[in-house]
């Protein structure tokens, strides 16, 4: 009968290996923020200037 040898991580393998996942979600979140900021989304044409002074005078 073969007993099964269960290596504990050190405590320097378990920081580095969360420290590597860190910087791989820190990339993947860099390149979808580029991905997006390339995106051109439609702006509207025309500029708003609505006046709302005397519904804020009501609403007091």
């Amino acid at each position: 009968m073969q007993l099964k040898f269960n290596r504990q991580k050190s405590l320097r393998e378990s920081i580095l290996h969360k420290l590597l996942k860190l910087i791989v979600l820190v990339g993947i979140f860099v390149v979808v923020v580029f991905f997006i900021e390339k995106i051109n989304f439609s702006k509207p044409n025309k500029i708003f200037n609505t006046d709302i002074t005397n519904e804020i005078i009501r609403l007091k």
